[in-house]
């Protein structure tokens, strides 16, 4: 069979168009990783989450993000840049009665669900690109981006979009994972974890740190702060394999097969397990940066 060269324009559509469909079709599914549907890992902070209750470690990570905005009593406007369900929006309007949160999602069924989940509350889900809003410039105070930056390949438009739509000294954060070394520089183990990762999980690719911290200087942002987390997210990654059996078990007890998506989301997350076992390669940071 003749093989086809895709351009690099087309190749970044086709991960987009996949990442949609992989959130229509599996986001109910991550009820099963957390009952508030927070789409992310868990910070672990000693005395305060308990290690085997996963939403306890899921939600601590937004209490992070949040600590880092420094929202004060000010009516405040905060954007998560793509979303999800809203669980960190919902954790925050919890937190803060002086904030309207706005979040932005390309899959309709995460518009639709999240903002059945946030009736009554002072936020809304938009069906945007977080590349590209439709937000006036400087009209935020706060902008969050956990887990969902890496779906564009932790994109420079990524940043330069969340740097417009922040009001002067208006605070970034981002809680994801990244490359410790170039591509180029990753042993067999962790290149076959890493690209696997990205197929299972529509992952365009992470970018290496060090570079990633340089283009957010480039773009204009100041006292850029990188945390690698590591330590504090790994606990939740060792769930993991217990949820991937607990919900294949579910599944198919209950309805006998596992969508093709269910399928992807499950061999994403197992890969994701054997990344974080080479530390080496790869690290969970908090990064932090004002305009």
């Amino acid at each position: 069979m003749k093989s086809i060269s895709l351009s690099h324009k087309e190749q970044p559509e086709i991960n987009r168009i996949e990442m949609i469909d992989f959130y229509n079709e599996a986001t109910e599914d991550y009820e099963f990783w957390s009952k508030d549907f927070n789409m992310h890992f868990g910070y672990f902070s000693p005395f305060k989450t308990n290690i085997f209750k996963r939403d306890s470690m899921l939600n601590e990570m937004n209490n992070q993000v949040m600590k880092r905005l420094q929202i004060d009593s000010q009516k405040h406007r905060l954007v998560d840049l793509g979303c999800g369900m809203g669980a960190t929006m919902r954790h925050a309007l919890k937190q803060f009665k002086n904030l309207i949160a706005y979040g932005v999602t390309l899959s309709e069924f995460q518009l639709k669900q999240g903002n059945e989940l946030l009736k009554g509350k002072n936020g809304i889900i938009l069906k945007e690109n977080y590349n590209d809003t439709t937000f006036q410039s400087n009209s935020f105070d706060s902008a969050v981006a956990i887990e969902s930056f890496c779906h564009s390949g932790h994109d420079k438009k990524s940043i330069k979009e969340a740097f417009r739509v922040l009001k002067p000294k208006g605070k970034l954060v981002i809680a994801d994972a990244f490359l410790k070394k170039e591509v180029s520089q990753l042993c067999y183990g962790s290149h076959f974890a890493y690209h696997r990762l990205c197929d299972h999980w529509s992952l365009e690719k992470l970018e290496q740190i060090h570079n990633y911290e340089q283009e957010l200087k480039q773009v204009g942002f100041s006292n850029v702060k990188i945390e690698d987390v590591s330590f504090r997210v790994a606990p939740s990654v060792l769930h993991v394999p217990f949820a991937i059996v607990g919900f294949a078990l579910k599944k198919l007890w209950n309805t006998k097969s596992l969508k093709r998506e269910s399928l992807h989301n499950l061999k994403g997350s197992f890969y994701a397990l054997l990344s974080g076992l080479h530390m080496k390669s790869f690290g969970y940071y908090i990064i932090t940066a004002t305009k």
